[in-house]
């Protein structure tokens, strides 16, 4: 027998992986049953009797290993063997370490002088099942010394006094579980792990922060009136990992009697954090403290109003929002910026427009989130290359077009060829922009590995984006302009892009022409819904249109609110004229608007707009008792004493009180119009 190999630990299986090994040089697989969360065998308290279930997976676990040896035992007689052992007696040494924590039938037959080992291990198992796992602790430690280690940690074998108590559990748990995102988690990890968190965690979203299996995992060892405490990125209260962590737990007995949120972290790490206190299993009979302030509860969103779960999607709001393009290869643009040799450089579509005039049709002007924010006009330096949905090319199919069912011809326009007759365009109509794209995404596009459907399709359809929005087409044709924001950014600044460029995945696109709507959108009451349910990077928003437009409650027919159109218009035009003549974008106009230092009238006067906008909108909604004065407020808590000479973050933005009161009655305004639609 060779020995185990290097690296190698069996690991028990019901169908999915448990968070148990078989300590046998195989993986195991059996029909076992699990507890209610489905990652760990079945047993009762200590308090219970072994039932039928327990009994079940004992003796499963007794027939496998008894198999497995039975079939070591066998293979004593016959085996050849390797040419590391001098004897079969030496073989036998070698392998008796899998016994030791392992156990085997001990039947009849086998009178072995392993005998007394195996009992132990049966004994071991047997203890561990049965919630007696303490007095066998040094074995644990044995285990983590032999070659190969054995380095699992089990809460309830290193603490058994915790466990096997009347109402198990700890009291408390502290603690500063590590920054890391889905990307990071699953590149510090198997493959596998991610999947197995989602397993492991009832309810648990894929692209969650591990932060949030962390407050789960500490719930779970909690005792009912116990408690927690941990330190979280600000991302605990944001999107898929607030589902995962605060949310299901919240709905499951958890209450959260103590928050502070939008800490800057001391370290060296870059991030914002929150420090959240949960309790389990019992109700707060005294007010809660959210930031240093009384409140009646704390929801999930670590604020002080509403429910734990996400406000609705409302119909009115669909077909009203669009995420740009996805090319998926730089070898579709022309980019004369970057030296990297993956963009075609202008010289080139100036060429094969000479030559073809026609190749204008396919090459727009191409813009992305970077030249929104950065540019004073959002001016374009790049071209792309666009064909739409277009199949490739043309071909004798020996059938028409026109003679074909419907079927047919989806089938033909998928496969990229379609017969002579086709009467619409195709790439190869503009042969020399199709060469281009051959030369420059084709060779890309085919070799990325066929491990998924979007791979395979991306490597398939190469002459296309990877993701064409054929619904924006539709929804901005006919339109000069159309409202947008960059996807990833702090300035949190809509503008109007003409409908000539092409957008990238980092633009949001609304099609919208008019001033109204950018007033709704640029107001202080949307910035408030948007930093409340979108997610973060690092400290910039991400403006997830699913979470923060399409549940948003606009005010009734705001889209021919004339007061709306007049200060939505005046605010954006002084602001294109500011941004021009000081040369400046967005992002940089918006770092001004928020700087107390800041005294230029200019600027003054782009933030009395911006006052009066708010107005407009707050009276559109009928809430004129709001006031719309503003403060420049820290964006989170800082240590002074460290700060040091760093620009501190600073927002000019409403009082605390008047932002949550805003929040609060668009949370009631959007539970009131879900009603009304489902009603309808």
């Amino acid at each position: 027998m060779d020995r185990e190999p290097s690296g190698f630990r069996g690991k028990v299986f019901c169908f999915l992986p448990l968070p148990l090994n078989s300590y046998l040089p195989v993986h195991v697989n059996g029909n076992f049953i699990l507890d209610a969360s489905r990652r760990d065998l079945w047993h009762p308290t200590i308090r219970d009797k072994p039932d039928d279930w327990t009994r079940w997976n004992q003796e499963l676990m007794e027939a496998i290993a008894s198999s497995y040896a039975d079939f070591l035992v066998k293979c004593q007689s016959s085996y050849v063997l390797p040419s590391i052992y001098q004897s079969r007696s030496k073989m036998w040494d070698d392998i008796q370490h899998y016994y030791k924590v392992f156990p085997r039938w001990l039947g009849h037959g086998f009178m072995s002088p392993e005998r007394e080992l195996l009992q132990v291990g049966l004994e071991f198992v047997g203890a561990v099942t049965d919630g007696n796992a303490g007095q066998y602790r040094s074995w644990l430690e044995e285990l983590r010394d032999e070659d190969p280690p054995l380095v699992a940690f089990h809460w309830e074998i290193e603490f058994p006094e915790v466990f096997e108590r009347e109402n198990p559990g700890f009291d408390a748990l502290v603690g500063n579980p590590p920054f890391a995102g889905k990307n990071s988690v699953s590149a510090a990890n198997k493959a596998a792990y991610p999947a197995w968190l989602k397993e492991l965690h009832e309810g648990s979203h894929g692209i969650a922060d591990l932060v949030a299996h962390f407050f789960r995992r500490s719930f779970s060892v909690v005792r009912q009136g116990g408690a927690l405490g941990l330190i979280a990125t600000n991302t605990i209260a944001q999107g898929e990992t607030r589902t995962t962590g605060l949310q299901w737990i919240c709905k499951h007995g958890g209450v959260i009697y103590r928050a502070r949120t939008r800490l800057n972290w001391p370290g060296l790490a870059a991030v914002v954090v929150s420090i959240v206190h949960i309790s389990k299993g019992h109700t707060i009979t005294q007010t809660c403290s959210l930031n240093g302030t009384s409140a009646n509860i704390i929801s999930a969103f670590l604020f002080n109003r509403g429910g734990h779960d996400s406000p609705a999607t409302l119909r009115s709001n669909q077909g009203l929002s669009y995420q740009g393009h996805i090319i998926h290869g730089l070898g579709f643009t022309f980019d004369d910026t970057k030296s990297d040799g993956q963009a075609n450089r202008l010289s080139t579509m100036a060429r094969i427009t000479r030559s073809d005039p026609r190749n204008s049709e396919v090459i727009r002007p191409f813009l992305s989130g970077e030249e929104v924010n950065s540019s004073p006009t959002h001016a374009h330096h790049r071209y792309v290359v666009n064909f739409k949905d277009y199949p490739l090319r043309r071909e004798d199919m020996g059938m028409s077009w026109k003679d074909a069912d419907e079927h047919q011809r989806g089938a033909w326009r998928s496969h990229g060829v379609v017969p002579i007759d086709y009467p619409f365009p195709v790439a190869n109509d503009w042969p020399q922009a199709l060469e281009v794209i051959e030369a420059a995404v084709r060779p890309q596009r085919e070799a990325l590995p066929p491990k998924n459907a979007v791979n395979r399709d991306a490597s398939r359809r190469w002459w296309r984006f990877l993701a064409y929005r054929q619904g924006l087409q539709k929804a901005t044709g006919g339109l000069d302009r159309v409202l947008a924001i960059s996807r990833i950014g702090n300035a949190f600044a809509f503008t109007f892009l003409p409908t000539t460029t092409v957008p990238s995945d980092k633009i949001i696109v609304f099609p919208f022409p008019q001033s109204s709507p950018f007033s709704v959108l640029q107001s202080r009451a949307h910035e408030v819904w948007a930093r409340f349910l979108c997610t973060t990077l690092k400290d910039d928003l991400q403006y997830t249109p699913s979470k923060c437009f399409a549940t948003f409650p606009f005010p009734v027919d705001y889209e021919s609110n004339s007061i709306l159109e007049t200060a939505g218009a005046a605010y954006y035009n002084y602001r294109a004229t500011l941004m021009v003549n000081a040369n400046e974008g967005l992002t940089k106009t918006y770092n001004r608007f928020h700087d107390p230092n800041e005294s230029s009238p200019a600027i003054a006067k782009l933030r009395d707009l911006h006052a009066a906008m708010d107005r407009a909108v707050l009276n559109a909604y009928g809430w004129q008792d709001i006031p719309t004065d503003c403060q420049f407020l820290l964006d989170y808590e800082i240590d002074e004493s460290e700060w040091g000479t760093k620009k501190k973050p600073y927002r000019y933005r409403w009082p605390n009180e008047v932002r949550d009161e805003v929040l609060a009655r668009l949370l009631e305004l959007n539970a009131q119009r879900a009603a009304q639609e489902g009603q309808g």
